[in-house]
Formats: structure tokens, C-alpha cells, sequence
């Protein structure tokens, strides 16, 4: 699926007017000036480097990395695990500190580091001080440095740990470091490289320019995994970049150096889809390194392709409301249309007015599901009024903008109040805010096609904020702002420093986003939205499935953790946390809740294991009964009950008296309604499955 062509969006995007933000970070104190000209990841695995001091780690599979502007050096972590019922967290401990040391820094230029390459799948730093460059590439089990010629110096590997052994080859090319906590590193070099050891540093006796590479011996030293590492110590990455070949078929190509083929180490999910495809790879089931999102097995080869199951996109429920439940709807669908007032919104937040506008949308499509043509007219008006004034900037109170300094869409209350709207003006949960507005923005030019085609470049400029799939430096947004081309999901966090990385609470609210952007595609006719959409909504679930779902027993994460839990709260780069950001542990209902809303076609291929919605449902209904708990709430446990007990769950539907703010009674009594029986239909129905494969 490469980029669209040029007659996909128009020649000249629209662009909102210019934001001056009083609250971004400045991204000229990390990045390359030569990049600072092109639109800059603001939700990337390596955000931490360009943030405040950029001394927070990064988890770079499988190593935490932290970088010391102050020394110019790399501390890499084999982090250990710690766990109890509530959270798990990796533990970084700078197992090796690699540095360079020339005699005059000052000729070499400033302190610090720079971002001077990146790419999907890997990040090149830069230490000016002493030219010593890395070559960051996430899955390689070796980090590998190179100290560029010119920059002639010393290098010193340090240790906060006892070395117990230390020893070479006889090329001096391989050193073997024994750690006094039971770990072993091997250092290889381009070149020979006389090192001695002085207690808690490893020190060149010479200057030295060339490759090094650092591994960790998985398996507690075991010498059959050292035959591994040695095997492909000397090819090496440099970048990495996923391809969208297809729908539902992405290639990871990586750009190698060196001789011999390349090893990178796979996720759990990674597995899942290679074993969809007979590619040129070989897989080493036996080396493993342990990660906090499940063993990462070695992989031989620098082509990946990886191919999800197809989802499907559609308006309508794929099984259909059974008839006899139209006349409930209907009744109930009036009554949610006639209070509908654009008048009567009060807030300015662009999360729940994105939210206000997807609810209401939802009305118009439930009433097209259930033959009632009659509600869509005041719905179509509403979307009107209340979409409008965002696009055309006359909204009173908020706004969208441009900001060009990190390139996106920003909000006006945003760009002078770090903590407006959810962080949006820092690049927070973009995918969520403008995924609710582009659902309201697919239905109103589904069902208005005229006010489709006046506004159709205000809607892809939306869309392009956080789907955008070029590369182009003339493109006014990121790749994929949010989603993560490695992980195979999105990341929340914008650019706030976090000592866990970024992070991701709300994967239904991420897969709406995709499905909406999917669903715009419909509205337009454009097939390769559509099918970037469904595809991205497709790998977002099955993370989703993999990481936030927790089945006991599956040996993904400790015992301890998964008996007390059956859904992540927010999921860190470096953490799994029970609890919310704006709840504890014990509101189950708001953990359950987060993952479900909002409740659309698509909710139902996030659940397709009704085994698994029980156990979790189950664990939830209790805490239903503690005081306080929000109606709004009960309705998502209740629709998920639905999937395995439809008259129990309709029954306490219809006893609700409230309702979360992007939802109704009318989109709960359509979900309970449109349940069927059978097998999921989402991949069955895909209408282009058979170009997938």
C-alpha cells in the first residue's frame, strides 16, 4: 500500500491558521538542524532524547537506553522486571556506560547529543563532542557504536557492576565481560582494539576509530547463544522502514552494513503475523531475550513481511438489528434526536465536543440500520452547526491551528495551556480527539455530500494530523504520529517527558480513530484511505488483543499480576499499570470502560472471545455495586455482557437513566440488537479480503 497518489488530497492542503505556542518544547536542542525543516515525530519510540534534558531512558528493544549529554555517553540496561499486583515496571540499572574520550573536546564541537537520523524503525544519535555515533534500531540485540574518522579517541566501557571476568580472542576484535550480577556482555569491533580492564571501566590502551558492538549473552551466558551472537556480529542496521505493500500487509525492510545476514529479534505479536507468510527469514525459536512484552525470539533476514487478518469497514453492524427490536429503537432513537441541541453545548474541550459530534452522528446510522430515514434531517443539521465552525475557525472558545515548529494541529486553548484539552497542544491523544471528529466529519458527508465536497479538505487535513503515511518534507505532518511502526500500535503521549516512555491508555478510542479514518475513505470514495485505515485499526486491535487484554495463565505477564487483573489501565513502554489516569485500580468499571467506548461496528473485533469478555465482565460486576459509580459507565459493562447474555445485558440497558457523554440509549439498545449468533463476521466480510494475501 505505498502513499496515495496525487489526486487522493489535493495539490495545495489546507492548513490552519499559524499557532505561536507558548507551551512546546524546543526541538532544535536535540534534533539535526538539517531535520528541523521537516515535520518531527512527536509520539516516536526515542521522544525522551529530544525532551527538557534528554536524559530520561528509552526502551529500544531489548535494552533500556539512556543517553548523558553531560559525559556524551550511552548507558545500556538488560533490564530486570518487577511486579506485584498492581503494576509491573523494567528496572534500568546502567549495566554498560559506552563513551569516547578525546583530549580536546572544544575542537570537536558542543556537548550533548543530537538526533541526526531517524527512521521507522530506528534513530541515529550523534555525540559531536567526541563524533561517536549510534545506530539505535529496535529488535537488534547488538547496540552498535561507531567513532567516526577524525574523531580518534579513547574507548571507555564502565560498569556500575563488579567485572568478574574479562577476556579476547586473539584478534583482540571480541571481548567477554562477566558482570558480578550474573550477566555477560560481548564487545565486538570493526578493528582490532586493545582493551584492559580497570575494575569498574574497560579502557582502550590506544586511539581507536571503527564499529563497536555491545550484546548481552541471553539464557544466563549460555555459550550456544554466544555462537549466535558471533554468527552475526558483523552486519549490521542503520535504519529500518515499514512498508504498507498492501491492505493488511506490511514489510519491514532494513538497511544493513557489513557482511553476513542480519539478526533482529521479534515480538509476540511479530510472530503471529510472519506465521501468516513464507518469507526469506529463518527464525531461531531457541534465542530468546526476555522483554516486558514477551520473549523477543532472533529472526535471520533483513525483509519482514508481516500480514494482519483483514477487518472490515463498514457503516452498519455486520449481522444486522433483528426486526423485531426496530420499533424499541425507533421510539427510543426520537427521543435522542429531539434533544438534540447544538445551543446547549457548553463545553469547549476538543475531546468531548469531538465526542458530543460522534454520538450524534451515531443516530443518523442507527436510523439508516433500522429503516427510519425520518430522524436523519435534524441529525444532518446538528452535524452542520456544530462541525462547521471548527473547520471554518469561528468557533468561540477553542480552535484548531498549525504549529510549525514541530509541524501539526494544535488547539488554541492548547498552545498556551500545557493541561487544555488532555495536552493537545503538546501532542497528546491526537488520534482520540481528531478520531471522534473525522466519524462526525465520515457521516455527515455520507449523508450531505454537497457539505462533503465544501469541507473535504479541512477533513483530510484532520485526518493527515496523525494518519499521514508520506515521508515527503513537504507534507505538513509526521508519519503516523501516533502509531508505532514496531509495537504495531499507537503511543498517547505527546511530548511530555516520561521516565517510562510513552504511553497508551484508551486502545478502542485508537482503533475508532483508524476506522473513522477508514470510514472518511468510504464517504469520499477514496480506496487507499480506506484501506490504510483498516489496516492500521486491524494491527491496533490485535495489540490491543495481545498487550491490554490479560488472560491468566497465558504467561505473558506474572502471576501475581494477572490473577488480580483482566485489562491494562495504561500501558507504558517500560510499564503495565492497573491504574487510570484519572482512576484507581479498584473502579474496574472505568478500566473495562476505557477499552470499549466508544461503542461502534467495530467494538465487536476487539472482543471476538466471548470466553475471555465473560471472565472479564465477570471481574468487573462487582464493583458496579460501590457508591457513586457513574450510569454512564454500567452501560459499557452492560453492552460487553451482551455479547454472551443478550436478554440479561438489555435488560439492565433499558432499567439506565444516564449515559457516558459520546454515547445513548439508542446505541446500546443497536448493539444488543445487532449481537446475532455465530462466528465473528469481520474478516469474512472484508469486501477486499482477496487482494490481502
Amino acid at each position: 500500500m505505498p502513499p496515495p497518489p496525487a489526486t487522493t488530497i489535493n495539490a495545495a492542503p489546507f492548513r490552519f491558521p499559524s499557532a505561536e505556542s507558548t507551551v512546546l518544547p524546543d526541538p532544535s536542542l536535540f534534533i539535526s538542524p538539517h531535520l528541523l525543516s521537516s515535520p518531527l515525530p512527536t509520539n516516536s519510540f526515542f521522544q525522551n532524547f529530544t525532551l527538557y534534558n534528554g536524559d530520561q531512558p528509552e526502551y529500544i528493544h531489548p535494552y533500556l537506553i539512556k543517553l548523558s549529554p553531560s559525559s556524551s555517553s550511552l548507558s545500556l540496561s538488560y533490564p530486570s522486571r518487577f511486579s506485584n499486583p498492581t503494576f509491573i515496571s523494567q528496572v534500568f540499572n546502567p549495566d554498560l556506560t559506552v563513551s569516547c574520550e578525546i583530549d580536546n573536546v572544544q575542537a570537536h564541537g558542543q556537548n550533548g547529543h543530537l538526533v541526526s537520523e531517524f527512521s521507522d524503525l530506528g534513530v541515529n544519535i550523534v555525540f559531536p563532542s567526541s563524533r561517536l555515533r549510534f545506530f539505535l534500531v529496535r529488535g537488534s540485540p547488538f547496540v552498535t557504536g561507531f567513532v567516526e574518522k577524525g574523531g580518534n579517541g579513547v574507548v571507555v566501557i564502565s560498569t556500575i557492576h563488579a567485572v568478574v571476568s574479562f577476556s579476547s580472542n586473539g584478534a583482540k576484535t571480541k571481548y567477554r565481560v562477566g558482570l558480578n550480577n550474573g550477566q555477560t556482555w560481548v564487545v565486538y569491533s570493526s578493528s582490532r582494539i586493545s582493551m584492559r580492564n580497570d575494575g569498574l571501566r574497560i579502557v582502550s590502551d590506544g586511539l581507536f576509530s571503527g564499529l563497536i558492538r555491545v550484546a548481552v549473552l541471553p539464557g544466563s551466558g549460555d555459550p550456544k547463544y554466544e555462537d549466535v551472537l558471533d554468527r552475526f556480529s558483523s552486519c549490521y542496521p542503520v535504519r529500518g522502514d515499514a512498508v504498507f505493500t498492501k491492505p493488511f500487509g506490511l514489510e519491514y525492510r532494513w538497511e544493513k552494513r557489513g557482511w553476513g545476514e542480519l539478526l533482529i529479534l521479534a515480538h509476540p505479536l511479530h510472530r503471529r503475523l510472519l506465521a501468516n507468510d513464507d518469507g526469506d527469514y529463518e527464525v531461531l525459536d531457541e534465542f530468546k531475550y526476555k522483554s516486558i512484552d514477551g520473549d523477543l525470539v532472533g529472526v535471520v533476514g533483513d525483509v519482514w513481511k508481516l500480514k494482519s487478518e483483514p477487518v472490515s469497514v463498514t457503516w452498519h453492524s455486520i449481522k444486522g438489528v433483528e426486526e423485531e427490536a426496530y420499533s424499541e429503537i425507533i421510539g427510543t432513537l426520537c427521543r435522542d434526536v429531539a434533544a438534540l441541541d447544538s445551543r446547549s453545548i457548553s463545553t469547549t474541550s476538543s475531546y468531548f465536543y469531538g465526542k458530543l459530534i460522534a454520538r450524534a452522528a451515531r443516530l443518523a446510522l442507527i436510523a439508516e440500520e433500522v429503516n427510519y430515514p425520518d430522524a436523519i434531517p435534524k441529525v444532518r443539521q446538528f452535524l452542520r452547526d456544530t462541525i462547521q465552525p471548527w473547520l471554518d475557525g469561528s468557533f468561540v472558545g477553542n480552535g484548531f491551528l498549525y504549529d510549525g515548529k514541530w509541524g501539526g494541529i494544535i488547539t488554541r486553548q492548547g498552545s498556551v495551556d500545557p493541561g487544555a484539552d488532555f495536552g493537545f497542544g503538546l501532542y497528546n491523544d491526537h488520534h482520540y480527539h481528531l478520531g471522534y471528529f473525522l466519524y462526525a466529519i465520515a457521516v455527515l458527508a455520507k449523508i450531505d455530500p454537497s457539505w462533503g465536497r465544501k469541507y473535504r479538505s479541512q477533513a483530510y487535513t484532520l485526518m493527515a494530523d496523525f494518519m499521514n503515511l508520506g515521508k515527503r518534507g513537504s507534507s505538513y505532518y509526521t508519519r503516523l504520529r501516533c502509531f508505532d511502526l514496531y509495537k504495531l500500535h499507537s503511543w498517547a503521549g505527546g511530548l511530555t517527558e516520561f521516565a517510562d516512555g510513552r504511553n497508551q491508555e484508551s486502545t478502542s478510542e485508537a482503533v475508532s480513530a483508524y476506522y473513522s479514518g477508514a470510514l472518511m475513505g468510504l464517504a469520499y470514495g477514496d480506496t487507499h484511505l480506506v484501506a490504510m485505515g483498516s489496516t492500521l485499526a486491524a494491527l491496533e486491535t490485535q495489540a490491543a488483543i495481545t498487550w491490554w487484554h490479560i488472560r491468566e495463565g497465558e504467561g505473558m505477564y506474572e502471576d501475581d499480576f494477572s490473577r488480580e487483573n483482566k485489562v491494562i489501565g495504561v500501558l507504558w513502554a517500560n510499564k503495565r499499570d492497573s491504574g487510570l489516569w484519572f482512576a484507581p485500580p479498584d473502579w474496574r468499571e472505568c478500566r473495562l470502560g476505557i477499552q470499549v467506548l466508544p461503542v461502534l461496528p467495530i467494538t465487536e473485533v476487539l472482543f471476538p472471545d466471548a470466553s475471555f469478555t465473560r471472565d472479564l465482565v465477570t471481574w468487573t460486576l462487582p464493583s458496579l455495586s460501590r457508591e457513586g459509580v457513574g450510569e454512564g459507565w454500567k452501560g459499557f459493562v452492560y453492552a460487553l455482557e451482551g455479547i454472551y447474555d443478550k436478554e440479561s445485558a438489555l435488560q439492565k440497558i433499558r432499567s439506565l437513566k444516564e449515559f457516558d457523554d459520546g454515547n445513548s440509549l439508542s446505541n446500546l439498545l443497536w448493539w444488543i440488537h445487532s449481537r446475532g449468533d455465530g462466528e465473528n463476521a469481520w474478516g469474512r466480510h472484508c469486501w477486499f479480503s482477496h487482494y490481502c494475501h
